[in-house]
């Protein structure tokens, strides 16, 4: 599996968002797992940005209205929290825009609204 995109880095995440659903389990909202996952990265050192803005360019001109990915992991892995019954066609294609204005290759989908965590990587089909 040498061709496994970022496969340590996302080992390691896949590991965090584990541990925060082991301590926390299903029925909060967004935002607390958001705060234990920051909390998890910092306890790690491992670097990230909560909320990272990015800019949509459309001819020449930056468009009013940005994107703010959930994070961005190790500088290259976007990582999208969600709280739903179960993904749909509009997650993953929120995913996929966030790696294309990001020019990231990798995003990982997390749902934490089931019993057990529910993730999915998510590749860009830029090579």
């Amino acid at each position: 599996m040498d061709d496994y995109l970022h496969k340590d880095e996302s080992y390691k995440i896949v590991g965090i968002l584990y541990e925060v659903h082991k301590n926390l389990g299903k029925g909060f909202s967004e935002i607390v797992y958001k705060d234990a996952l920051e909390y998890e990265f910092n306890q790690l050192n491992i670097p990230f940005e909560r909320e990272k803005e990015f800019a949509v360019s459309y001819k020449n001109t930056i468009l009013k209205h940005k994107f703010y990915a959930d994070f961005v992991v190790f500088d290259k892995i976007i990582l999208e929290i969600k709280t739903v019954d179960c993904f749909n066609n509009s997650h993953y294609n929120q995913c996929l825009n966030y790696l294309k204005i990001s020019k990231n290759e990798l995003a990982i989908l997390a749902n934490f609204n089931l019993i057990s965590l529910e993730y999915k990587r998510i590749v860009s089909s830029k090579k």
